[in-house]
């Protein structure tokens, strides 16, 4: 009687499972993850809608992460902010076949979907990758392939994925995570944190975390369906992944920051007592620079729809005010006077990096910006105690 008992309770659980697998005509749909390249534009790693279809004679993988580098309008698009991209419909064997000649990862995560979600994803899919439905608008870490895979996993449980991630949190942040995983390559973390404003050091939900393929494969493996069984079934590597794995999260040291920061401005203010020639000469490229980083910074605030680019507090730092300096500077390295504007636009910039310090420890839209303050308010003060009222010797 128990045993009885005991194989009728383990068939009412086993059910939909069995069910999914017997009925004929339910595609199977998993999430395939693709872990990060050594290109500049791979770093990020990628992933894909699975639909394994018996009615089909091979998986077929929607890939959310097509571009036409083609378009008459592709570069202007891209620098204002306003990026096209396009779901693309394609064998499961031809997409992953760069994924296996390079050597990066790929492993699928299946799905536990009741045959009428199961249908209902694999439809929208369908009808979401006809040419006339494609074309979606892409933001970096709002919209992209990796949030439009999560979104239509989400749609098909009526909202409960969005549920169960949107209130837990590990503190992540946008920031963060793009600083992690650009940090192979120097140019392009720098650029993204000297570039990223202080929406993009917002914590994250799981859900917002999920704009990052491997942090979505991550929350899958704890989310469940609408009735509370698992969502993920199985998870199956089918590529090897055999490039450098994907950086480990540490905690951002701001000691070597300020340590350099101190020595330059401490060296630039010896130097200023003995070579003040010297210092302006040397100060002429890092104003320029600093004009030309703020100037961008300001374009992509001003003039584009790079959201997550706005009201950056290192406009502060990399000031456009120090292109003003650079007659004087020049004046200076030749042996003449710089001038009056020259010295209360020494001033000016000065006050700016105080108001950048003054905004970090603000509440109000805060900027993880501690290492670019820390570097940086030492030079510009070094600076204008070196070259304040420099007259010609």
């Amino acid at each position: 009687m128990f045993t009885r008992a005991l194989a009728l309770l383990l068939g009412l659980l086993l059910w939909p499972v069995l069910a999914a697998a017997q009925e004929p005509g339910v595609p199977r749909i998993g999430v395939a993850t693709m872990q990060p390249g050594d290109v500049f534009f791979e770093r990020f790693g990628h992933n894909a809608l699975v639909v394994d279809d018996p009615a089909e004679p091979e998986p077929v993988s929607y890939n959310f992460g097509f571009f036409d580098p083609n378009e008459p309008d592709f570069v202007p698009r891209f620098i204002r902010g306003d990026m096209r991209y396009m779901l693309a419909a394609l064998p499961l064997a031809d997409d992953l076949a760069y994924y296996r000649d390079v050597g990066r990862g790929v492993s699928i995560q299946w799905l536990d979907l009741d045959p009428a979600q199961a249908r209902d994803l694999a439809a929208a899919l369908a009808e979401n990758a006809k040419p006339e439905n494609a074309h979606y608008r892409y933001d970096y870490f709002t919209d992209n392939c990796s949030t439009r895979v999560r979104d239509a996993i989400d749609t098909t449980l009526g909202g409960a994925l969005r549920g169960q991630l949107q209130g837990r949190s590990r503190g992540n942040t946008y920031r963060g995570d793009a600083v992690r995983l650009a940090s192979p390559a120097p140019w392009m973390w720098l650029g993204f944190d000297i570039g990223l404003g202080p929406a993009a050091d917002r914590p994250n939900a799981l859900w917002e975390d999920a704009f990052v393929p491997m942090r979505l494969a991550d929350a899958l493996r704890s989310a469940r369906n609408v009735d509370g069984r698992p969502l993920v079934s199985g998870e199956q590597i089918i590529v090897p992944h055999t490039q450098a794995p994907e950086p480990a999260e540490r905690a951002r040291l701001l000691w070597p920051w300020l340590v350099a920061g101190l020595a330059l401005g401490m060296a630039i203010l010896v130097a200023g007592r003995f070579a003040p020639r010297a210092v302006a000469a040397i100060a002429l490229p890092f104003w320029t620079a600093s004009a030309l980083l703020g100037g961008v910074m300001l374009f992509l605030w001003l003039g584009t729809a790079h959201g997550f680019a706005w009201r950056n507090h290192n406009l502060l730092l990399c000031n456009p005010l120090c292109l003003l300096l650079l007659p004087g500077g020049w004046r200076l390295a030749r042996g003449r006077a710089p001038g009056a504007l020259f010295q209360w636009v020494l001033v000016a910039v000065l006050l700016c990096g105080v108001a950048a310090l003054f905004l970090h420890w603000l509440p109000v839209l805060p900027q993880r910006n501690a290492a670019w303050l820390s570097l940086l308010m030492p030079v510009h003060a070094g600076l204008w105690l070196a070259l304040r009222r420099r007259h010609a010797p």
